[in-house]
């Protein structure tokens, strides 16, 4: 018989963006499509807004992080994975849930690209009104 895992899988979704992530208790690697997370994300800020959820609860280098990130562009990844860190440590800790709530990383940010009209460059610009 197989040993019970101690790994947690979440979904967090921004934008178009999925992230499957696995966590489990270790030393705090954070590993993104089998990359470090400061090398997929490329930008810090993006990797800061990853890591978020780990600051908030005070479990910095607690738990490994494996993530399956696809859809959308880094940004959005960036996001994505942020919610399903922060739904990840929700289940593993209980007593985390409520520093997470009140820091708003348990919402789902819900906005997404409104689409484009015809008769229209974008989704609201209009071409110029020309009266003559």
């Amino acid at each position: 018989m197989a040993e019970v895992s101690q790994e947690v899988v979440t979904i967090g979704r921004r934008k178009v963006a999925r992230a499957r992530v696995r966590m489990k208790p270790g030393t705090g690697l954070l590993v993104v499509n089998g990359r470090p997370v400061d090398e997929y994300l490329a930008r810090e800020v993006l990797v800061m807004l990853a890591r978020q959820p780990f600051e908030v609860t005070g479990n910095v280098d607690k738990y490994d992080v494996r993530a399956r990130c696809d859809g959308g562009g880094l940004s959005g990844q960036a996001g994505a994975l942020r919610l399903g860190i922060a739904r990840a440590l929700a289940k593993m800790d209980e007593n985390a849930k409520p520093a997470l709530r009140k820091a708003g990383l348990l919402t789902r940010d819900a906005r997404e690209v409104e689409r484009k009209k015809y008769g229209q460059p974008g989704a609201r610009k209009r071409f110029q009104f020309s009266k003559r």
